[in-house]
């Protein structure tokens, strides 16, 4: 595969891994029955039992918006709030979307400490009014690994949970990038998630090596009650359900997740290795995922647009933000460093 043209604005610019697509190519071989009563969602959702070691239910939705909006509803009646960080994909990139199938559960927005909730944090947010005219807070929504790239530790985990427990309050975690913290810590999916007390988990598949596809997993399975009306209602319960549903077996059934996600992390390691000694450039935040946020000077990011590369400095942060896939090349990423390197000193 040529990684002349990789970027790295975002691991969705990436294709499909080789695992996937064969997954998908086997599925489209004859006839097979409709709308998730196949034989590949089926195993999907029991690879799914198997690598969490838990009888969870499994459901899959279209992307990341839909998992998570649709499985914050089900945890929130309309006059529910849910506490999320200051920088929460939810609060930032969703459109309103939590709220709309909520039907208008409000996010109750949490200062974070490198992009991660805290207890003390949670508690002043559903603490601070208890009166009927607030929204009466249900829920709490953390991202595994942050929007920042940062990872929870299981400790802090179990703390959130135990504050959660102590507040009457669910524990939704948005895993976009489950699949990188578990590689950065070297810990299971049962570790990371309804080990440590969270409820509901939405499984990121596309910036693991999927074309769409984002599973959705109910530890506490009291709450997923009904959860397929409302995938059928959002326009989430595909028809040809098993396309969803095979590259999940592709990517579960011989580890390639956890594979590609532990590359992702490696090539954001090497890039913030070859640039951290550049004089004004600075790293931001903690590399522990697939992310590396720079501090970089204005006109050198002009200079390197001009060469052609792609990547985001409106997250909210400041700075610049490049984003390392499951496909991208050790020498791309060195390319990338060396034209840092350059316009950075060309624009001292």
């Amino acid at each position: 595969m040529s990684s002349a043209n990789q970027q790295f604005a975002s691991d969705n610019y990436s294709g499909i891994c080789p695992e996937a697509w064969e997954a998908m190519a086997r599925a489209n071989q004859g006839h097979d029955r409709a709308y998730g009563d196949d034989q590949w969602t089926s195993r999907a959702a029991d690879h799914f039992r198997q690598l969490f070691e838990t009888d969870c239910e499994v459901f899959f939705a279209f992307n990341g918006t839909a998992a998570n909006s649709l499985a914050l509803s089900s945890l929130c009646q309309s006059y529910h709030s849910v506490i999320c960080g200051d920088i929460a994909h939810i609060e930032t990139d969703e459109c309103g979307a939590p709220e709309f199938f909520s039907n208008g559960s409000k996010l109750l927005v949490a200062r974070t400490e490198q992009g991660k909730l805290t207890p003390a944090a949670i508690r002043e947010i559903a603490l601070k009014r208890k009166d009927i005219h607030y929204p009466k807070p249900r829920v709490v929504s953390l991202t595994q690994a942050t929007e920042i790239g940062t990872v929870y530790q299981p400790d802090e985990l179990r703390a959130i949970s135990d504050t959660c427990k102590e507040l009457g309050l669910h524990l939704h975690m948005d895993g976009a990038r489950f699949a990188n913290a578990c590689a950065f810590l070297g810990l299971s999916p049962a570790e990371l998630s309804w080990e440590t007390g969270v409820d509901v988990l939405c499984f990121g598949g596309t910036k693991n090596g999927m074309a769409v596809g984002e599973a959705i997993l109910f530890f506490n399975r009291d709450l997923a009650e009904d959860f397929e009306y409302r995938c059928k209602q959002a326009g989430q319960l595909a028809s040809k359900m098993r396309f969803l549903s095979a590259p999940w077996v592709g990517l579960l059934e011989g580890g390639a997740w956890m594979k590609y996600a532990k590359h992702a992390n490696s090539c954001a390691q090497l890039l913030a290795s070859l640039i951290g000694d550049v004089p004004g450039v600075e790293l931001m935040f903690p590399v522990q995922a697939n992310g590396v946020f720079v501090s970089i000077p204005p006109l050198a990011l002009e200079a390197l647009r001009s060469r052609g590369w792609m990547f985001y400095t409106f997250i909210g942060v400041g700075g610049a933000r490049f984003m390392c896939s499951w496909d991208t090349s050790e020498k791309r990423v060195r390319q990338l460093a060396d034209d840092i390197r350059s316009v950075v000193m060309e624009n001292q």
